[in-house]
């Protein structure tokens, strides 16, 4: 027996029985941004390696350890991509969309790809939820997508979700603290894990981000940005506050959040949670008002943010949240007999046409195998049909969840079928004059 080949370490399948939690997220965050005026873009899932190392930086550990590279025929080089917004800039300037006026709001629902650890909740392959607005510098945009994330949240049920906030300055502000964080950490060089030696002359704030024990505790006593932010990057983080507590958005200034990528400048943000153990950021995102002109567009103001959808459908589990329940087959036919399967495939059709979700038997299985298969995939109905219903031209009609039985008719078949589901999912019925206009316009479609 060869030998069975397995999914490549930090990857997941998504299986049938768990589709109805992707399903319920997926809805729950698109439905959300296009309610905040969010468009959808899609984007190739590799992009030029160069795009990565110009937007997310090559001191980041992105770069420097996590990208999945690739070489084509001739010298070029492309990586699938571990981010969202890079390649969503590059094709907004590309396509002419910074041009339509702004502000520009897309949101987009991807997979991504790090070569890093696998633990819970993050994955090599992963899936990400991303919004990026472009055209303003205003605090109530920052507002706007954080409380874009904080509905979103909320509609999963999460309600143990901590929002951390801080503001990481403009280039202006952070020149001034990146000495200062060099004057810090210079006595304590020796003791610094080797990545951060590393980083302390190219982007000593990427030491704040380290998740060494060692360095964690000596970043304890470092400088923070606040105390270092000029007059503008101030009043910007004071009104976003201030706008933020009107709109009853509960957070707690967190000086340490950086953020993992170099582009970020003034807000960056974090919704956290405690329920999926120490890696709890659950979404994060802020401003990169350098990123643009950065990728050879003008200077224009951007934010956005991205939510990892496997570490919130973990985080719903852990807190019990609700999923939609997971769609099943309206009808089942079962056969007894040649004539009698071609007759369900027949009605199979027809059921589908209407807009309902129809199976018959397909492997030539025996009547009571043929009820197992039913129950299993939770059919609401269930019609026999053999050779006696066919000669008769009547047949009865199993509600599964009641045990009712109908005799019915198998020429107005669908009007009586459709009928009898919309009273099932109603369950207390609609009335014998709703009934009865429902059942002749499902008649008219049979037509």
């Amino acid at each position: 027996m060869a030998m069975q080949i397995k999914r490549p370490k930090g990857t997941q399948d998504a299986v049938p029985a768990e589709i109805s939690k992707w399903k319920t997220v997926e809805g729950i965050v698109s439905e959300t941004a296009e309610q905040f005026g969010f468009r959808e873009i899609r984007t190739p899932v590799f992009e030029d390696t160069g795009l990565y190392v110009r937007s997310v930086g090559d001191t980041s550990d992105v770069v420097t350890k996590e990208m999945y590279t690739v070489s084509s025929k001739g010298s070029d080089t492309f990586t699938l991509r571990p981010e969202g917004t890079a390649g969503v800039v590059r094709a907004m300037l590309e396509n002419g969309i910074m041009n339509e006026g702004f502000p520009q709001k897309v949101y987009y629902i991807i997979q991504a790809f790090r070569h890093e650890k696998p633990q819970a909740g993050r994955l090599r392959e992963f899936h990400q939820f991303g919004v990026e607005m472009f055209g303003t510098s205003s605090p109530y945009a920052d507002a706007e997508i954080i409380l874009l994330a904080a509905s979103i949240l909320d509609s999963c049920g999460l309600d143990k979700i901590e929002l951390h906030l801080n503001s990481i300055g403009c280039p202006e502000c952070r020149a001034k603290y990146r000495e200062a964080l060099k004057d810090y950490f210079k006595p304590h060089e020796a003791e610094l894990c080797e990545t951060c030696r590393e980083r302390l002359s190219k982007n000593p704030m990427r030491l704040l981000d380290c998740k060494s024990p060692i360095c964690k505790e000596i970043a304890a006593g470092a400088p923070i940005i606040l105390d270092y932010l000029c007059d503008d990057c101030r009043e910007h983080f004071e009104s976003l506050k201030n706008i933020l507590a009107d709109y009853g958005i509960k957070f707690t200034v967190d000086p340490k959040i950086v953020r993992g990528l170099d582009y970020y400048t003034r807000t960056v943000f974090e919704f956290i949670s405690n329920d999926i153990g120490a890696q709890g950021t659950v979404c994060g995102g802020g401003r990169y008002d350098g990123l643009v002109s950065e990728l050879g567009g003008q200077a224009v103001a951007a934010l956005g943010f991205g939510m990892g959808l496997e570490r919130l459908i973990m985080t719903m589990e852990n807190s019990g949240c609700e999923f939609e329940a997971a769609k099943t087959t309206d009808l089942y036919l079962a056969s007894m007999g040649d004539k009698a399967r071609h007759k369900t495939a027949l009605l199979a059709d027809a059921i589908r046409r209407a807009g309902y979700s129809a199976e018959f038997d397909l492997v030539g299985r025996g009547l009571k195998p043929q009820m197992r298969y039913a129950d299993k995939i939770g059919a609401k109905f269930v019609c026999v049909i053999g050779d006696n219903e066919l000669e008769t031209g009547e047949a009865k009609l199993k509600n599964m969840r009641t045990g009712e039985e109908k005799q019915i008719i198998l020429e107005d078949f669908m009007s009586v079928f459709g009928t009898e589901l919309i009273n099932e999912v109603f369950e207390n019925g609609l009335g014998d004059e709703i009934a009865g206009a429902i059942s002749g316009e499902l008649g008219e479609k049979e037509e």
